[in-house]
């Protein structure tokens, strides 16, 4: 599977509150009227910038915080096709595998803002096609890769309800 978009750089400790501030989780019930308020805290406009299939790149700790479900939802339906970062706090890490986000690890030090990035999960190389820098990704486990394919833990479960495939 082949993945193409553009980098959108963020640094470390980038926390839920950042990617869903507690003013807009409070004044809309659904994830789609927030998407359009991702990262406004830290980047105003940001919702305008993504392209679908873009990429969020970070660095370490991504998604720290509170444990908010939407924000990787958040993500997801603004277009993000996948959020590349050095490190992840373990419940945004699951939370994203659960709604069908890619997270993939990587050492995200030479992307730039604006890179044109092309991510081959096959052989797990991320390129930037801006730079010319090759990083290697972790491999994504079958079982992982399976449950972000379908879209999610529901949408699995609902297709391989005995889990076979894992």
């Amino acid at each position: 599977m082949i993945l193409k978009g553009r980098a959108h750089v963020f640094g470390d400790h980038i926390n839920t509150d950042y990617i869903v501030s507690a003013k807009v989780k409070n004044r809309y019930t659904n994830v789609e009227d927030m998407s359009r308020h991702i990262m406004e805290d830290i980047r105003p406009g940001f919702y305008s910038e993504i392209k679908p299939g873009d990429f969020i790149v970070a660095g370490i700790n991504f998604g720290c915080g509170s444990s908010r479900e939407a924000a990787p939802s958040i993500i997801k339906i603004a277009g993000i096709s996948a959020v590349i970062a050095k490190g992840y706090a373990r419940i945004f890490f699951r939370n994203s595998i659960n709604i069908g986000l890619l997270v993939l690890y990587a050492d995200t030090s030479n992307i730039k803002d604006g890179d044109q990035l092309v991510i081959n999960l096959n052989d797990g190389q991320i390129k930037s096609t801006t730079t010319g820098i090759r990083i290697s990704t972790q491999s994504i486990p079958p079982f992982i890769k399976g449950i972000v394919d379908e879209g999610g833990i529901k949408n699995y479960l609902k297709k391989h309800p005995n889990f076979e495939g894992i």
